[in-house]
């Protein structure tokens, strides 16, 4: 059975009635990484993993919820969130949604939910903002909220800031939203315009190696790496009071003011800056259907946050590198935060099972590490699936 089938049928079997079933998927970021905070681009992709929501109003102000995947029912009343917070964490992403709806002066009621997906967990794959802006999307639909698709996206993320208190960028529930199959993402992180950019490869599929390490510098290192592009333009604003962020430094500018950095703020400052227009090239490759020049760009991203970012890790590293010189892999880097998770490769389709085996037991050899091994594809963002009404969309 379908997992979508299975969403739908538990929710029969708890609650007697017919849903309104909605999709929303994980994500993937292709090039553009540690860019969002410094205001410049992402590049990302809505994917075939996702979570499926089935859901109806109820007559009162009770939010009654079952998680498939963990077998877990929790239920809320839409009057002081904040102090129904669970330390189960997963229906904070929820209760955060219905948080920020009724901030804005939307007035939900009630509902009731199952939801259950295949998104990995722990794999960066976003299945936080595929809760909270799913959720967002089917309660707007249930109950006529006429909130438009950015007001949404933004909503979204204040959930995850505010309730949650994960202090994410805008990325990860944008292209929830506006994700397009056949297309990835530019997001201008400071105008939050967006374009569409074709990649309709039927003979690529976008591959993640799990490297099944999350080491614990990641926090700490993330934050110190914003506080270090941050000073790397308070030395620039001083003679340029425009200069907001590394986003309006030209790489002419930022060598001027080399001598007056020290070296390790120097070097955070270039990364951000070459990737700014590593993803303006990649994006021209997309257009000329160049997916060798994309490909070759992602590993010199990977070079520049192993070498000038430094958040990758020997694990990291060490997939990347087996990945280089195979034609049937066109590019690879590691993608996320840093310091452990995935690195994202683009794969020729038949070359997968082999080039999987090989990685697999050399990772294994080396690190006494089964690599997870996830293949996905691009597809759409949030979207109906079926009405109450049981009419398909």
């Amino acid at each position: 059975m379908l997992l979508v089938e299975t969403v739908e049928k538990k929710y029969r079997e708890l609650f007697n009635n017919e849903p309104l079933l909605v999709r929303s998927p994980g994500r993937v970021n292709l090039i553009g990484e540690h860019t969002d905070y410094n205001m410049g681009y992402v590049l990302p992709a809505a994917i075939d993993k996702a979570i499926y929501f089935a859901i109806a109003p109820r007559s009162d102000d009770k939010a009654v919820v079952f998680a498939l995947d963990m077998n877990e029912v929790f239920e809320f009343s839409l009057d002081k969130l904040q102090e129904q917070k669970s330390d189960k964490h997963w229906p904070n992403y929820l209760m955060g949604m219905v948080d920020q709806l009724l901030k804005a002066g939307y007035q939900p009621k009630g509902f009731n939910c199952v939801f259950g997906g295949d998104i990995p967990l722990g794999a960066g794959l976003s299945s936080s903002a595929a809760l909270e802006a799913g959720l967002g999307f089917a309660l707007n639909h249930i109950f006529n909220l006429g909130i438009d698709k950015l007001t949404l996206v933004k909503l979204s993320q204040k959930a995850e800031n505010e309730f949650v208190g994960v202090n994410c960028g805008i990325m990860d529930q944008y292209i929830n939203v506006f994700g397009k199959d056949g297309n990835v993402l530019r997001i201008d992180c400071r105008s939050l315009e967006y374009e569409y950019f074709p990649f309709n490869y039927k003979n690529v599929s976008i591959v993640l190696f799990d490297t099944g390490v999350s080491h614990s510098l990641a926090t700490s290192e993330y934050n110190q790496r914003r506080k270090e592009c941050s000073q790397g333009v308070n030395i620039i604003r001083k003679d340029y009071p425009d200069v907001k962020s590394l986003r309006d430094v030209p790489v002419d500018m930022l060598n001027k003011y080399r001598p007056k950095m020290e070296p390790v703020i120097f070097k955070r400052c270039k990364y951000v800056i070459e990737e700014n227009l590593r993803l303006l090239d990649a994006c021209d490759a997309l257009n000329n259907h160049d997916l060798k020049k994309f490909g070759s760009l992602m590993y010199q991203t990977h070079e520049g946050l192993s070498k000038d970012y430094e958040v990758s890790c020997k694990e990291l590293d060490y997939l990347v590198d087996l990945t280089k010189d195979n034609p049937e892999v066109y590019g690879s880097r590691m993608m996320g935060g840093g310091f452990g998770g995935c690195t994202i490769n683009l794969v020729e389709n038949h070359a997968i099972n082999e080039i999987s085996k090989t990685i697999s037991s050399r990772y294994y050899s080396k690190f006494d590490i089964k690599a997870k091994i996830y293949a996905t594809k691009i597809n759409n963002g949030t979207s109906i699936i079926k009405t109450k009404e049981n009419a398909a969309v």
